[in-house]
């Protein structure tokens, strides 16, 4: 492991190293120096316009539709004429998208981040009442949107028109509209498509997305992701890819790339399970699907039978969602039925996989190994990324902090903590977001002197790989003691009849909070708490072990990008 290490650390400097494919230079954005790459695209635009070259090649599947990159061009710069020519957008102007995971998405997308506009990427599970209240904060001048979310807006759109301008149009929406709405099919033709998109200028430091978060606590905030954050974001997931195949090679490993029978490099595939309006998808997956000529696949909702049946159909090479997904696929009785063959990567973000994850998709991957990064909506995308042998060896790091980053760990009065001691985790640099729309005292509080408050706790180990320990407001404190519901939660999916487990404060009069879980078990499985209590005794101390425990028989509930809803769960055990 140690010999990998070195290797790992020697590809990085070599990479980063001055006139070397990932070099960096000093500037300063917002009165803040930090460092970007050389070799930087201008904006999100380029991307666009660097991939479209890409022709005949499969671009978007969705279910049973397929679109090579030139159809999505030609739809692309039809919409984008029509957004600056017909409606008005300007460059600094938002345009929302609100629905599934459709390929109008990805199509919208690129549409308005290449005419300088700000994609307000809308959380398709808000109620109308969610709905009015992201359309009234970012003012967008165009609505797109699906039948569902069609349906919860047409109450409210006439107040939100009171206010500002808002053009609605309709994708795959077959009921009545307002006289001056439009329905995608009746004026998106890219047959009458300009041959180019419109001529704007577009600044790194504008806003390419406004992606709400999902607060525990009132309405969310919407970051404002530049495109000099999501040009970065692609950066450092190209450098992943780079810097772990060369310390593969300086450590003697044996790279070969897919070939088709013709020998020419096969396409990669990436599978998008979680919603495109998250960073995890849509910065993470179609952003790299995008630039390097992939294919993208996108389902309908995230089914784990459905999933493996493209996977086999579509020869997927990259599976990234949040680790109950692929904990599910590889559980689910068709796992052994269908050819994943294909699969060179699997894991994700938007939640750590438990090390004993880690192990299972190593041992089930016959080709691939597993994978997992670490970042929130407001870096962009990931700080860290571990893959491949390093996170076998390192199950439980998120990996190292990336190139463009610094890092430093700090207590609750803000001072650094000292090394190999837990701190919130605090990033600087160019993925860090421009700050929260219309929240000046909310991005004051998150963004001091340019360093962005994660609010999770963190240690850095001596090869600078960071560990993410847990949330700050996801700790229980037990009697003084310091309980961080992640570690639990490893040691409790150690144990092979649980498939969902969740861990979480329990007020008690005495200690103040006891540990309690919540548990689904695997079908065909069972598991007392007594058994439960007694394997965790083997891995942890007694204070850390669930003292209050619930064995559910429905599915832990989840927000729109996976994660289990903690608080909703526990108000609801605890109301019973």
């Amino acid at each position: 492991m140690l010999a990998m290490i070195d290797e790992y650390l020697e590809a990085w400097a070599e990479l980063t190293a001055p006139g070397a494919q990932f070099a960096m230079k000093e500037t300063t954005v917002r009165d803040v120096p930090i460092r970007v790459f050389e070799s930087a695209l201008p904006s999100m635009r380029t991307v666009w316009e660097l991939a479209s070259g890409y022709g005949d090649r499969d671009y978007v599947v969705y279910e049973d539709e397929r679109y090579t990159f030139a159809e999505s061009d030609a739809i692309i710069r039809a919409l984008a004429d029509r957004l600056r020519n017909e409606y008005g957008v300007e460059p600094g102007d938002r345009v929302a998208l609100a629905m599934r995971n459709y390929p109008e998405w990805v199509f919208g997308y690129w549409a308005i981040v290449s005419i300088g506009a700000a994609c307000v990427g809308m959380n398709a599970w808000w109620t109308s009442e969610e709905m009015e209240f992201g359309l009234a904060d970012s003012r967008p001048r165009v609505l797109i949107a699906d039948s569902e979310r069609v349906e919860r807006v047409l109450g409210v759109l006439d107040g939100l028109r009171s206010e500002s301008p808002l053009h609605l149009m309709t994708v795959r929406y077959d009921g009545e509209l307002p006289a001056d709405a439009d329905r995608w099919e009746d004026v998106i033709d890219p047959a009458t498509a300009p041959p180019q998109l419109p001529d704007v200028d577009i600044g790194p430091d504008d806003d390419a997305c406004i992606f709400y978060t999902s607060g525990t606590t009132g309405y969310p905030k919407g970051a404002q992701l530049t495109h000099r954050g999501s040009v970065h974001n692609l950066l450092h997931l190209a450098f992943l890819a780079s810097v772990s195949g060369l310390a593969a090679a300086k450590a003697g490993e044996e790279v070969e790339a897919p070939v088709d029978e013709d020998g020419q490099a096969k396409q990669n595939v990436f599978m998008a399970p979680t919603p495109l309006f998250h960073v995890t998808a849509n910065n993470c997956i179609l952003h790299p699907a995008t630039i390097s000529g992939s294919r993208i696949v996108l389902t309908y909702k995230w089914n784990a039978e459905r999933a493996l049946e493209l996977i086999e159909r579509e020869g997927v090479t990259n599976f990234s969602g949040v680790p109950t997904m692929s904990r599910e696929l590889l559980m689910h009785p068709d796992w052994e039925r269908r050819d994943t063959s294909t699969l060179l990567g699997m894991g994700g973000g938007g939640a750590p996989l438990q090390p004993d994850l880690v192990d299972k998709i190593d041992k089930s991957l016959s080709g691939g190994a597993p994978s997992t990064g670490y970042g929130l909506t407001e870096t962009n995308g990931i700080v860290t990324a571990n893959s491949g042998s390093l996170y076998v060896a390192k199950p439980a790091s998120c990996g190292r902090i990336l190139p463009t980053v610094d890092a430093k760990l700090i207590d609750e009065t803000g001072e650094e903590v000292a090394p190999g001691e837990p701190g919130e985790l605090c990033v600087r640099g160019s993925i860090v977001i421009k700050g929260y729309l219309n929240r000046e005292e909310a991005t004051a509080d998150a963004i001091r002197e340019g360093w962005f408050r994660t609010g999770d706790v963190a240690t850095i180990d001596e090869d600078g790989f960071v560990f993410i320990v847990d949330r700050i407001k996801d700790m229980v404190l037990r009697g003084g003691e310091n309980v961080y519901c992640s570690e639990v939660e490893a040691a409790i999916y150690k144990n092979e009849a649980v498939a969902e487990a969740a861990v979480f404060g329990v007020p008690d009069d005495r200690l103040g909070e006891i540990v309690g879980a919540a548990i689904v078990l695997a079908p065909g499985k069972t598991l007392t708490e007594e058994q439960l209590r007694s394997d965790l005794a083997e891995h942890m101390a007694k204070f850390k072990i669930p003292e209050r425990i619930w064995f559910l028989n429905d599915a832990l509930p989840r927000n729109a990008n996976g994660k289990f809803v903690k608080r909703e769960l526990k108000e609801s055990l605890l109301a019973d």
